[in-house]
């Protein structure tokens, strides 16, 4: 219609109606693109807006994760410098308290991560939409420094772990699992995590088959030395986690307190 306008007005050389019919144009034009702006702005801050509160409920559960892996490594640290202590003749421990101990040295804990926004975001290109730059700094340092699977792998291929287990008869390990060995936590659970490995716990078993697993233990000269590995592994894991990723630390405790 416009056009047409346009095309009449030359016929008849007004030319204060073409110069009317382009300023109308003009302003048109520009009004469509203001308003196609707004919109994708709108829809760009809310997609924003739902990316992150979906990644700062992610990271409260990997915030409790987090916490609960260090007071799970400090609990298995203390075990097994108790148990090198008790083997080494520095102490002396029962057998059933030397078999409590070895055993919980060799523990190490793996959970499954939750990083689903967090993988979407980068597999998109669209981390940017995370506007908050410490809650994006930590997420990126979270999910890329590798600590936590260091700390999973080192405890699953534990030199310790595998000679405790070739050396102490199967059944004895079973009743430790059962009477001894991690205690059911939800997810979430703060209170729940201290002490979840260091806590007071019987055998259901004979005092003689816990003499012999203890005097196995006892009789294995590797026991130590192996030992004292775990320990130095896993207080530079501890290390790792509290102190050389403070600002993970901070960033995680920030989310979760609901602080910028």
């Amino acid at each position: 219609m416009i056009l047409h306008r346009v095309i009449e007005h030359v016929r008849e050389q007004n030319w204060t109606a073409i110069g009317i019919d382009f300023v109308i144009v003009v302003v048109g034009v520009f009004v469509g693109i203001q308003v196609s702006n707004w919109n994708a702005q709108r829809e760009t801050g809310q997609k924003a807006a739902i990316f992150t509160e979906r990644l700062k409920a992610d990271l409260r559960e990997e915030a409790w994760g987090y916490q609960y892996l260090i007071e799970y490594s400090r609990d298995v640290l203390a075990h097994a410098e108790t148990a090198v202590d008790a083997l080494s003749g520095k102490t002396a421990a029962s057998n059933e308290a030397l078999l409590v101990s070895a055993y919980r040295a060799t523990q190490y804990k793996q959970r499954t991560r939750r990083r689903s926004t967090y993988d979407e975001l980068i597999s998109t290109g669209s981390i940017g939409l995370i506007e908050d730059q410490r809650l994006r700094d930590t997420t990126m340092r979270l999910y890329n420094v590798p600590t936590i699977e260091n700390t999973a792998r080192e405890g699953a291929a534990s030199r310790f772990r595998e000679a405790f287990r070739m050396s102490v008869a199967n059944d004895v390990q079973r009743a430790l699992n059962k009477y001894c060995g991690d205690r059911s936590i939800d997810i979430g659970d703060y209170q729940g995590i201290a002490d979840n490995l260091d806590y007071a716990c019987k055998l259901d078993l004979p005092q003689q088959q816990i003499d012999e697993a203890a005097n196995a233990l006892r009789a294995n000269a590797s026991m130590v030395p192996l030992l004292r590995l775990r320990i130095a592994d896993l207080g530079t894991r501890v290390h790792d986690l509290t102190v050389n990723n403070r600002d993970i630390v901070q960033g995680l405790q920030a989310v979760s307190e609901g602080t910028p």
